[in-house]
């Protein structure tokens, strides 16, 4: 009995087994969360091969593995193994296998270890003047002359039935890291639509800004110089050093590029998580810049909701691979 899929097709995501394809590339669509979950297991007449596999974040790619000393020897081929598969995460690998047949237990007779103690104990018998009569029966019961020794097992079978199960607790693992994606894509995706809401309403706010800057401007030189001319043209520049010191286009214009294309780089197939991340460090820089040339409350209050919802993104981001 196979508790598993062999490798083969999880909707449209993973590509046939190497089986099936006469290879061993796999091939992935959606972006993929590191946090995952997979388990297979193999059983017929001779062992039982069971195989778990969980993941958390991490900056790079970090196996631990824990199996028996009697196939340690795989470590390398497993750890390359699971490379067609992951990319980052920190993922820790359990695998215990049950040998069900005796057929590999047979016993050693060690000669030379009986040579040695029938000379000794003839030996004794002359030195002590005892009957040095020793029948094989007695010679076998002393420790060493027969040993159990457990044979090696066939490497290329054992290999074969490890690949079997750890390739289907691979792939039910990149499933689950799938799924977990789509939704952290999703949320992402909310976030940035509410992001670039936000920047909408800070370029709707900068003429606004401007115009009762103007209003409260001339409202004070009037109470100043009570009946005397405003001169239009100082009025005007004065506006405009205001407009030069607030003015936030640029970082609007960046801010929604970088919106952009973040969304179009969620689209893209795997290995994401660190360009996102990139992007998202670009995104605070904006906000940041806004904030600090924020003279409104209201801007204020925008730059402090872009920043929150992109410290928000950026949490999501570090658990893509």
């Amino acid at each position: 009995m196979f508790d598993g899929q062999e490798g083969l097709p999880y909707n449209d995501y993973v590509c046939l087994c190497p089986e099936a394809n006469n290879g061993h590339r796999k091939e992935f669509y959606m972006i993929k969360s590191m946090t995952g979950f997979g388990r297979a297991e193999l059983v017929d007449e001779e062992k039982k091969i069971t195989v778990e596999m969980k993941s958390v974040n991490h900056r790079y790619l970090d196996i631990n593995m824990r199996m028996p000393k009697k196939i340690s020897f795989f470590e390398a081929a497993i750890r390359n193994l699971l490379k067609e598969y992951i990319q980052r995460g920190k993922v820790d690998l359990f695998i215990t296998y049950e040998d069900y047949t005796q057929s590999r237990v047979s016993v050693k007779y060690h000669k030379e270890i009986a040579e040695q103690y029938l000379a000794y104990l003839r030996e004794m018998g002359q030195e002590f003047g005892l009957d040095s009569e020793i029948t094989a029966a007695a010679l076998s019961k002393y420790p060493e002359v027969f040993t159990m020794e457990e044979q090696a097992p066939d490497e290329k079978e054992l290999w074969s039935g490890l690949e079997q199960v750890l390739r289907s607790a691979a792939v039910h693992f990149v499933e689950s890291r799938t799924k977990e994606g789509a939704h952290l894509k999703q949320d992402i995706l909310e976030k940035l639509k509410d992001m670039e809401e936000k920047v909408e309403q800070v370029e709707q706010r900068s003429p606004e800004i401007l115009k009762e800057y103007r209003e409260k401007l001339e409202g004070k030189v009037k109470e100043l110089l009570a009946d005397t001319q405003i001169e239009e043209s100082r009025i005007a520049a004065e506006v405009i050093l205001f407009a030069d010191k607030i003015c936030t286009d640029e970082e609007t214009v960046r801010l929604k590029s970088h919106i952009r294309r973040m969304a179009e780089v969620l689209q893209e197939n795997e290995g994401i998580g660190r360009k996102l991340d990139f992007i998202a460090q670009e995104m605070n820089r904006e906000a940041n810049t806004i904030l600090s040339k924020a003279n409104d409350l209201e801007t204020s209050n925008l730059a402090i909701d872009l920043k929150t919802e992109i410290e928000k993104v950026r949490e999501q981001i570090q658990n893509i691979e």
